[in-house]
């Protein structure tokens, strides 16, 4: 087992930005992003999280939070490098979401995942009791609008 030297992070440095673009590009679910939309994205955000490995100086890890700060916050792209995956990286990023000053006082925290990953989410009191809510989405056909 690889042992690494973690460190959260509220902002990204270029390299960290260049990092979350592969990182991204990794994923089904994101890997046609661009790195103009990332950077874009990364202006409207109202949290961001990234893990580094101190010694590689790369990230490692990363989330973003939509939040109106009092009701709802909405936590997006949940994302562990594949060879970080099983080392903690996606435990220290949820801890750092979830207990984020920003994020202390708002009543509801939210996110998608696929059913596999449920166990996990759960260990922080994530539930699908949502009061049978739905997710729904409205596809403006921009090519910026995706997952």
């Amino acid at each position: 087992m690889m042992t690494m030297e973690l460190q959260a992070y509220d902002s990204l440095t270029e390299g960290q930005i260049a990092d979350l673009v592969l990182l991204y590009q990794s994923e089904w679910w994101t890997q046609s992003r661009q790195e103009a939309e990332i950077r874009q994205m990364l202006k409207n955000c109202d949290v961001i999280v990234g893990i580094s490995d101190v010694a590689a100086g790369t990230l490692v890890g990363f989330a973003r939070v939509l939040t109106d700060y009092v009701y709802k916050a909405l936590i997006f792209d949940v994302i562990v490098a594949p060879a970080c995956r099983s080392h903690g990286v996606g435990r220290l990023l949820m801890d750092a979401v979830v207990n984020h000053p920003s994020l202390r006082c708002v009543k509801h925290l939210e996110l998608h995942c696929l059913p596999e990953l449920k166990p996990f989410y759960e260990q922080w009191g994530f539930t699908t009791d949502v009061a049978n809510l739905h997710l729904m989405r409205l596809d403006s056909g921009c090519g910026a609008r995706e997952s």
